[in-house]
């Protein structure tokens, strides 16, 4: 009979202020970071009371997210940990392809991970599921007109971001 390790993973999170709202950051006990949740947000995380508070484990990303907010930094160099279906894994890493101050439509998102034109509202559901907010740039994926469609953490903050990094698109 094989034995398993009896193995804990805790939640740990903190709060930091943003431009864009009070943001939930969650990690797992290794330090990586598993959400990145803004108020209001759809399908976003909420504070459990079992999680444990650990702020200082949140440094390197405090940082970085001020940095990114400064419009210092372009690409984030965090470690990151989220589990989704192997189709939304592919989704979440061709986002973190759509560089900074630019934006890519859910269309070229579909194309970039093979997936046919009719997968389009799969590629949007996958990219509406992303844990993280802004570390993996979902607000750059915008409409095939150019519109600004669709963002669980509302289309007012997609709007600052984009604005942020100097990526609207004319039409906007």
């Amino acid at each position: 009979m094989p034995q398993h390790a009896n193995v804990s993973q805790h939640t740990c999170y903190t709060h930091l202020d943003s431009p864009v709202g009070r943001l939930l950051l969650t990690a797992d006990d290794s330090g990586a970071l598993t959400s990145l949740s803004v108020p209001g947000q759809k399908g976003g995380r909420v504070e459990q009371p079992e999680w444990r508070h650990e702020p200082r484990l949140f440094a390197e990303a405090a940082e970085q997210l001020a940095a990114y907010f400064a419009g210092e930094l372009k690409e984030f160099g965090l470690r990151l940990s989220s589990s989704g279906t192997a189709f939304r894994e592919r989704v979440w890493a061709a986002l973190a392809d759509v560089p900074y101050g630019a934006t890519a439509t859910y269309g070229e998102i579909a194309a970039r991970i093979g997936a046919p034109r009719a997968a389009v509202r799969a590629v949007g559901g996958a990219i509406g599921a992303n844990p993280l907010l802004i570390v993996r740039p979902c607000h750059r994926v915008i409409g095939a007109n150019g519109t600004l469609t669709g963002y669980a953490g509302g289309l007012d903050r997609k709007l600052r971001l984009l604005t942020l990094e100097g990526a609207l698109p004319s039409a906007v």
